[in-house]
């Protein structure tokens, strides 16, 4: 069964409503034309590419040639490394050793996965996405950090399967704004999938945009999950799931579940 779902920070309300829309562009108006730009490319892409990973694609493809730092989600350069150290620290409080071998899913341009890099034994990171230009620009992070010699893998992947990845292999699993991005298609084949790769010990923590309202989606880029559907979903895959109440002490607008093939710790 899921385990306890109570956390202290108050989730979103229904970002797709009218009323919301309404009351967002009578507060903010210069965001407007942006929003509608916007929506008229998402429109484009979507009727070009019908697969949300297609579509997805299409969509970072695009964010990307503008700023890849800007395409997984940071406004400017000092909000990328912000919000790389975050994850990073919350790992490291949470026991990531240089031993440990870690998957990063959705690892963009390397906001966190170059400290991630630095801090593992050679060879022990192993980062996929399923954008080919934001894993160019993930390239380049590397080189500008010096840590060619680390050896890291990066992946082009087309779902979240990850049958191309060896059992029992990963002590952790990473997952920073994906969850964010996709519809529950892809959720649930990731959760079926990912104990396969886990340690026995392993966990996999991903993020997610919290509602207790209304499931909704805006625009098919940003998806809004009640905890308890999550929490559900990776017990109907024989995962333990906690929701992770420390993660919402940082400032960051999103929450975060951690699930294991064994009972999580207290």
């Amino acid at each position: 069964m899921p385990e306890d779902a109570r956390s202290p920070r108050k989730p979103r309300g229904n970002r797709a409503a009218l009323t919301h829309k309404l009351g967002y562009a009578l507060r903010h108006p210069e965001r407007v034309a942006p929003y509608l730009r916007r929506a008229g490319r998402d429109a484009w892409l979507r009727a070009r590419h019908p697969d949300h990973v297609g579509y997805y694609r299409a969509v970072m493809s695009s964010d990307a040639r503008r700023s890849p730092e800007a395409a997984v989600g940071s406004r400017t350069h000092d909000r990328w490394l912000a919000l790389g150290a975050m994850q990073f620290d919350y790992l490291m409080e949470h026991g990531l050793r240089p031993g440990h071998r870690m998957l990063d899913i959705g690892c963009g341009n390397l906001r966190a996965g170059w400290r991630f890099i630095d801090h593992l034994d050679t060879g022990h990171y192993y980062g996929v996405d399923i954008s080919p230009d934001i894993l160019i620009a993930a390239t380049e992070t590397l080189t500008e950090r010096g840590l060619q010699a680390k050896l890291p893998h990066l992946t082009l992947t087309a779902d979240l399967r990850l049958d191309f990845l060896p059992e029992n292999h990963f002590d952790v699993v990473h997952a920073h704004s994906v969850f964010s991005h996709s519809p529950p298609r892809v959720i649930d084949e990731c959760l079926a999938h990912v104990g396969r790769v886990l340690t026995d010990t392993g966990f996999f923590d991903f993020t997610f945009d919290r509602t207790e309202d209304t499931e909704h989606q805006v625009l098919r880029e940003d998806f809004y999950y009640r905890t308890d559907t999550l929490l559900t979903l990776a017990a109907r895959h024989r995962l333990h799931a906690r929701f992770m109440e420390d993660w919402e002490k940082r400032p960051h607008g999103q929450s975060k579940i951690r699930v294991s093939r064994s009972p999580l710790p207290s």
